[in-house]
């Protein structure tokens, strides 16, 4: 493996009643604060009541930005940096999925730079300082809660980026599963595919020697395998909650990636389609990364087997590599068709009238991934695999 140094400053807390843990953290970081949440669906559960007891409880200043996008956009980032600074907001609240807390984060960041803060999401500027924030997370899927990264779409120019900073933690994240218990049967889907995709771009990557990261990763696929058919059919069972939750937030924390770096080409790819056509995430990810699997066999044939043997019990007896490989690329497509994820670009009426800028969307920071380099012909390849 490769050396490396590993921090990860987020304070994790899990379980049932959790919530009542905001009257400790919140005093921490003074008395304005910007109430970031989405399309109001934690008013329909009631959360944003208690969010806000709480809050009022602390004598607070609340300021609210509300409407955050499944795929959040400049403009509201923007709009959340005016409050920030009209307000003179001290600490931000993110409540809800990884779109508020991705939006939540460019926020954070860009109070603290005197600048367009898609300077920031296109690295064009460094990241030096940012206001604190907390999470209160609804839906188990990016592991956006307790780790730096984040998503960001400029809707104006169809650019859609991910871009993180050691400045972009969460102070602290309140997992409690029955905040999840109202998520749609289909982002609930999207969720699953898209933490096991996290696992996925971490587990093909080209450092050798990586035991442990590979039984590590495994094992939360496995985990994911076994909840996710239970789960869909019984959306307001704890312990599949529990479970998923919590399958989320270790997928993308770093744990399991210490020591090498992950491919990340997919998303790269999905990024790209989302940002032309706006697609929920997961449900591209789903499309996409079988498609990269089939494209990139060869690059590792024994990687892909391991896979196969290791997370979807293929039996290598009387096979070649390449087929007990091939078998556990279609098993993975038949569990997450199983579960009620999209398959083709054509379950979004996606044709392939704009596959070159999607392209282009992919190439605009040169060739990538990890595992291997991909160019534009690569891209549309995968692309026109997936139509």
């Amino acid at each position: 493996m490769d050396k490396f140094t590993f921090h990860n400053p987020t304070k994790l807390i899990f379980g049932k009643g959790q919530l009542e843990q905001l009257k400790n953290e919140i005093p921490k970081y003074g008395r304005r604060v910007l109430l970031v949440y989405g399309g109001g669906s934690i008013k329909r559960t009631g959360l944003y009541d208690q969010v806000r007891g709480i809050l009022d409880g602390l004598h607070a200043e609340v300021s609210e930005l509300s409407g955050v996008e499944p795929n959040p956009r400049l403009t509201t980032v923007k709009r959340g940096i005016d409050i920030v600074a009209t307000k003179d907001i001290q600490f931000l609240l993110a409540v809800g999925g990884g779109s508020v807390i991705d939006c939540t984060k460019a926020i954070a960041v860009g109070a603290r730079f005197d600048g367009d803060p898609w300077d920031l999401v296109t690295r064009k500027k460094p990241v030096h300082d940012a206001l604190p924030f907390g999470v209160v997370l609804t839906l188990a899927a990016t592991g956006s809660e307790m780790n730096p990264n984040s998503v960001i779409t400029n809707w104006d120019t169809h650019e859609k980026y991910g871009w993180n900073s050691p400045y972009s933690y969460p102070a602290f994240s309140i997992l409690d599963p029955t905040f999840t218990f109202s998520v749609p049967k289909n982002q609930t889907i999207y969720g699953m595919v898209d933490m096991m995709a996290h696992v996925f771009e971490h587990y093909f990557h080209p450092t050798p020697h990586t035991p442990l990261q590979d039984r590590l990763c495994e094992s939360i696929l496995k985990t994911v395998i076994e909840t996710a058919p239970k789960l869909v059919n019984d959306l307001h069972n704890y312990d599949l909650r529990e479970t998923i939750l919590y399958c989320g937030t270790m997928a993308l924390n770093g744990m399991v990636s210490m020591g090498f770096n992950g491919d990340w080409a997919s998303h790269n790819i999905e990024h790209a389609v989302s940002a032309v056509y706006d697609i929920p995430h997961g449900g591209g990810l789903a499309i996409l990364f079988p498609n990269w699997m089939k494209h990139n066999l060869d690059v590792n044939v024994g990687r892909f087997k391991q896979m196969a043997v290791r997370v979807f019990d293929v039996d290598p007896k009387g096979k070649s590599d390449r087929d007990a490989a091939l078998e556990g690329i279609e098993a993975l497509r038949r569990f997450w068709t199983s579960i009620g994820a999209p398959s083709r670009l054509a379950d979004y009426d996606i044709d392939d009238s704009k596959l070159d800028l999607i392209a282009d969307r992919a190439m605009a920071r040169g060739e990538f991934g990890q595992f291997k380099k991909l160019n534009k012909e690569d891209t549309l390849a995968i692309l026109r695999a997936s139509l």
